[in-house]
């Protein structure tokens, strides 16, 4: 590996580190304000600054665009309404394993290929063993609220693909947070009142806006200059494992070693089925050039090339 390519997975490794190090300083907040208060501050706060350093322009787009826009801004506050809802009520790092299924279902239904089911196979075996028979030692509801942003996830990641499409720079998503910020706001002020004017809590507010959305993103941006699409793609597959780490250093949140192995096997399915999915895109690539068929259905990984990423 050069130097250059080792600069840019330490930055993206950086950027994820961030991302889940900033839910765990979000699920410290929730005292203060609540889950969906935590949402609303991260949600304002990424808005404003994105929109201030983007400058999208708002002429010259047709309707299918901002609908787009509209549809990727309720995905972005639902995803994170749902995540931050799961890990008030579960584990971080089971959280995010949880979560992840969405993106890597959408890889493996993408792929016809065999090889497919293997990592099928792997990650359900992965999530039995993270609940240690049936996931009957996790809440409930948490555990619906993660397969529900896992859902979303996947569905951010087609839209991301689109916006990202028809909008220069991350001025889609830039547009896509001010929606979001909108809509998660009524709840947001409900929930939390007048704590979301704590000069405490938006001090601590901002900080997880940072963390979790402006420094990811411009980590993941600094390395996709120099680093292979599936490279990237490999490396977002470790943030189930980022997420435990951080929940048991930030929040104290132990796991156990079934629950340890389980993580791993959904790090190696999602893995495994980005990559398949990469060689598979090369090949029909190939294929095109040929004179032969190909297809460009988004993958984990082409949000964050595209518009960035929202979760977390």
């Amino acid at each position: 590996m050069t130097r250059s390519s080792t600069t840019s997975v330490a930055l993206v490794l950086g950027g994820a580190l961030s991302l889940q190090f900033g839910a765990a300083l979000a699920a410290l907040l929730f005292p203060r304000a609540g889950a969906l208060g935590v949402v609303t501050l991260r949600l304002c706060f990424a808005a404003l600054v994105l929109l201030a350093v983007c400058r999208p322009r708002l002429r010259g787009h047709a309707r299918r665009d901002w609908a787009l826009v509209a549809a990727f801004g309720l995905t972005l506050g639902g995803m994170n309404t749902l995540f931050y809802q799961a890990i008030e009520r579960i584990p971080l790092g089971a959280t995010v394993t949880l979560e992840v299924l969405g993106p890597l279902v959408l890889s493996v239904a993408a792929s016809r290929r065999a090889l497919s089911v293997l990592w099928a196979v792997l990650a359900l075996a992965g999530v039995v063993l993270l609940g240690r028979g049936g996931l009957t030692d996790l809440d409930g509801a948490g555990v619906a609220f993660a397969l529900g942003a896992g859902v979303l996830w996947a569905c951010y990641i087609v839209l991301s693909a689109r916006v990202g499409a028809r909008f220069p720079r991350a001025d889609g998503l830039a547009l896509a947070l001010g929606v979001g910020a909108v809509v998660s706001l009524p709840s947001g002020v409900v929930s939390a009142g007048p704590a979301l004017l704590d000069p405490v809590t938006l001090g601590l507010g901002a900080a997880v806006a940072l963390l979790s959305s402006m420094l990811p993103y411009t980590l993941e941006l600094l390395a996709l200059r120099r680093l292979a699409a599936a490279t990237f793609a490999v490396l977002m597959s470790l943030e189930p494992a980022i997420a435990a780490l951080a929940g048991f250093l930030v929040l104290g949140q132990g796991l156990a070693p079934a629950q340890l192995l389980g993580i791993a096997l959904v790090v190696a399915a999602s893995a495994g089925a980005v990559r398949m999915r990469r060689v598979q895109r090369h090949g029909a690539h190939v294929g095109v050039a040929r004179g032969g068929g190909g297809d460009g259905d988004p993958l984990p990984g082409d949000a964050a090339r595209t518009a960035g990423r929202g979760t977390g």
